[in-house]
């Protein structure tokens, strides 16, 4: 006879079981108290290291600042940023003290701005199109020897270019400074709009090929329109570079007449005779004031060619 023997179970009940423990819960309000505070000190080290960074940049800046509102004979006695006297007339005399109003040095730099800026924006765009959608022989070697060119100093090119603009009879005039921006010479821009180029998908090229359009108007109304970032960066540093370029406009530039902002503040200093500071400084402001505007209405622009185009 087999007697079958059921397994005991737990009939007890529910009421009378005794529940399991449940682990406390870890409270970590504490900690996290301490890390805020911790990661707002270390934030507040940080902005107070930046701010004082800061300062010690723009000191030099609000010091000529300071000097233009100085006597001449009072600039260099005083190191701070503290006026004693208000001189005003500093911007008056160096307006008028030259052969010509200092607006007019201004135009002339704006005339040479504006024509690098178109020069720049046509040819550098149509290059860095070239280079990053046409297939050619021998594209890569020319597209290294283009950035070789990079790290080829001015100082190396600007005799061979000035024989060349003297025959021409081009020296005292603006094109020797306009010319070579519209034949692509600044390797660093057609470089910014061939990465960017490249970050653009080709099926937009293929379906404009496939619509019957060809490379002038795929780039013309395709590429173009989506390059606005980069053209706005090749904008922004074009202005700023040859606004404030000295070397290359003293070359060519002999006429008073025709001389640019940098090189009419040269004039502001005499070596053989008394030195207008005072004025030098007060139209070394105003001189900054379009480079001051133009990269603080295009700053959301500059950051944001930099970052679309494909830099790491």
């Amino acid at each position: 006879m087999t007697t079958n023997i059921a397994p005991q179970t737990n009939t007890a009940p529910a009421a009378t079981r005794t529940p399991t423990k449940a682990a406390p819960p870890v409270r970590r309000k504490k900690r996290n108290d301490e890390e805020l505070s911790g990661s707002t000190g270390s934030r507040l080290l940080k902005h107070i290291v930046l701010i004082a960074f800061g300062i010690i940049m723009l000191y030099p800046l609000l010091w000529m600042l300071v000097s233009s509102l100085r006597p001449n004979d009072e600039i260099f006695r005083e190191a701070g940023l503290w006026l004693t006297t208000f001189e005003i007339s500093n911007y008056t005399e160096g307006w008028n003290a030259l052969q010509s109003p200092f607006g007019h040095y201004m135009i002339n730099s704006m005339i040479v701005v504006v024509g690098s800026i178109i020069g720049n924006l046509v040819s550098c765009s149509m290059a860095a199109y070239a280079f990053a959608r046409l297939k050619f022989r021998r594209r890569n070697l020319l597209f290294a020897i283009m950035l070789m060119t990079i790290m080829l100093p001015i100082h190396v090119i600007i005799v061979p270019q000035y024989i060349i603009f003297s025959e021409l009879g081009w020296v005292n005039t603006f094109i020797p400074l306009v010319l070579p921006k519209l034949l692509a010479t600044d390797a660093f821009f057609v470089f910014l709009m061939v990465q960017f180029i490249r970050g653009l998908p080709k099926e937009l090229d293929e379906a404009a090929r496939i619509d019957g359009c060809g490379h002038v108007r795929i780039f013309t109304r395709i590429i173009l329109p989506l390059m606005m970032p980069a053209l706005a960066t090749t904008t922004i540093f074009t202005f700023i570079w040859t606004w404030n370029d000295f070397f290359s406009q003293l070359i060519y530039l002999t006429d008073p007449e025709m001389y640019t902002v940098p090189v009419a503040l040269r004039s502001f200093v005499d070596s053989t005779a008394t030195s207008s500071w005072g004025s030098m400084f007060a139209m070394s402001i105003v001189s900054l004031l379009p480079v001051f505007l133009v990269f603080l209405f295009g700053q959301k622009y500059l950051v944001k060619g930099i970052a679309t185009t494909g830099i790491k």
